[in-house]
């Protein structure tokens, strides 16, 4: 089975929608999303309304969690809480409900997914690193894990970061971010993954970034929010 793996996709329907089209040629049997469907984009409900449409498995992110309880968005920063506080007010009452349902977890034979971390999912940890996969490593027994939340594509082994995942040994895979990336590279990211040649992909690809931007500017949101787009950051 042929899996692609999105994550933080962040109201950024643009991004979405070129991401769904890049798939669509990609021979997969299978689209799951890793969560974040909203917060800082200006197109929550659209995004939420596709991903419900095209994904079989949805888990809920930190800013998902956040658009249903505001208490939440405390720990974020300023423009975070912001947006949280716009997306809080402009989900309609169905995709509220949706959201309410999410799972923080879900497993397909060995492989695990989640948003952040396999250890204490409910308390959104982030893996940049070696460093902190390891406590993240003895938290789950699958042979594989996908997560999102940083915003920055990894591939970490028991042993450190590496460039790809082979048939032996365990990993964690950061699959990257849909409409936020981070890691200084604005394309969008996702991640393409084989379950019998256990092979793992990490695609990036381009999106209207224009289109996204301008969006977030005329919804109101924190201007930074657009600006990053540009820039993955």
């Amino acid at each position: 089975m042929r899996l692609a793996i999105i994550s933080d996709i962040h109201g950024n329907l643009e991004a979405l929608t070129s991401a769904l089209a890049l798939i669509d040629k990609q021979s997969v049997d299978e689209i799951v999303c890793l969560g974040d469907v909203v917060g800082y984009g200006a197109s929550p409900n659209e995004c939420i309304d596709m991903v419900r449409q095209r994904c079989k498995i949805i888990l809920l992110g930190n800013h998902d969690a956040a658009a249903l309880d505001l208490n939440i968005a405390e720990q974020f920063t300023l423009n975070a809480r912001l947006s949280a506080q716009w997306t809080y007010e402009n989900l309609l009452p169905d995709n509220k409900q949706f959201l309410k349902q999410l799972l923080l977890t879900k497993t397909i034979g060995d492989i695990l997914l989640v948003h952040a971390s396999p250890y204490d999912p409910e308390e959104w940890h982030y893996i940049f690193n070696y460093f902190e996969a390891k406590e993240a490593f003895r938290s789950f027994t699958e042979r594989i894990c996908f997560i999102g939340h940083s915003h920055v594509p990894l591939i970490l082994s028991e042993e450190g970061e590496i460039r790809h995942v082979k048939k032996e040994g365990r990993y964690i895979v950061n699959v990257g971010s849909i409409g936020q990336p981070r890691d200084g590279n604005p394309l969008l990211s996702y991640g393409l993954f084989d379950t019998e040649a256990w092979e793992y992909t990490n695609v990036r690809a381009e999106y209207d970034k224009y289109k996204a931007a301008h969006k977030v500017r005329e919804a109101g949101l924190p201007r930074v929010l657009a600006d990053r787009l540009f820039l993955g950051i």
